[in-house]
């Protein structure tokens, strides 16, 4: 079982993810984001790498049935229903819905890997979940970090601790052979060293303190709250939903409100 991991999405062709297993990873804030709202019963998240596009595509569907989500610079986008806030994406909100959703670096990645044979969506918040399905399928994965497309490196400090965090999980499990490329590797040992308080590197972590900045302090708690969200998004088509073993279960057990809670 080989890992191998990419730090950013945006110097990757789509077509290099195509039949491959694919963990998408956006800690701040859309994997966290989905896995609240599919929690809380939306039917579907439907990615999209453009504003434009989630406008076309809003036009073709029920408007009753059918929400707009997303950020730019973490701001939600003027003329949608919600930004990228977990705490949006409550079950009175979003029950039943369909959510377009438009974000600056995680639905990209998620668009770039639609052709992935398997994806998955992964956080802290279902961390576990996440590493299980892994173990499940036990063949070969690539862990895509969503990054920043506003920063000079690309790079996302919580993402890649995120992505170490999982290696580390398969690392230990000793019914595994699991072989590492250098970039798993360098993850690992960066969580190893900031692994210890994971809503304290959030708030050291760049956009940590830009979310602070811009009043969204609360989400940084909510997104470093490990397992906290035990439920796994996975693309069927072109769509995000839960599997259907979770979402039959999840109609009876709906997440509690104070998971929400910061």
């Amino acid at each position: 079982m080989k890992i191998d991991l990419c730090f950013t999405p945006f110097e990757l062709d789509e077509l290099e993810l195509r039949d491959k297993n694919v963990i998408v990873i956006d800690v701040l804030r859309s994997s966290t984001t989905i896995a609240v709202a599919l929690s809380n019963g939306a039917r579907e998240i439907i990615p999209v790498e453009s504003i434009e596009n989630a406008v076309k595509i809003s036009g073709s569907l029920f408007g009753d049935v059918t929400l707009r989500g997303g950020e730019r610079n973490g701001k939600t986008i003027q003329g949608f229903n919600l930004g990228n806030s977990p705490l949006e994406y409550n079950e009175a909100t979003v029950k039943g819905k369909s959510i377009i959703f438009c974000t600056t670096n995680g639905s990209v990645a998620m668009y770039k890997s639609r052709f992935a044979k398997n994806l998955a969506v992964g956080s802290f918040v279902n961390l576990a979940r996440t590493v299980d399905f892994m173990k499940e399928i036990s063949v070969d994965f690539v862990i895509l970090c969503a990054g920043r497309a506003n920063s000079f490196s690309n790079f996302s400090l919580e993402d890649a601790v995120c992505a170490g965090m999982m290696v580390q999980k398969l690392v230990q499990d000793k019914s595994l052979s699991v072989e590492l490329t250098d970039s798993s590797l360098a993850a690992q040992a960066l969580f190893k060293t900031y692994g210890r308080s994971i809503v304290k590197m959030l708030k050291n972590s760049e956009h940590g303190k830009y979310l602070g900045e811009i009043g969204f302090a609360g989400d940084l708690a909510i997104c470093s709250a490990v397992d906290s969200v035990p439920v796994l998004p996975t693309l069927t088509g072109n769509v995000i939903k839960l599997r259907k073993e979770e979402a039959r279960s999840n109609e009876n057990e709906p997440l509690p409100p104070t998971k929400l809670s910061a």
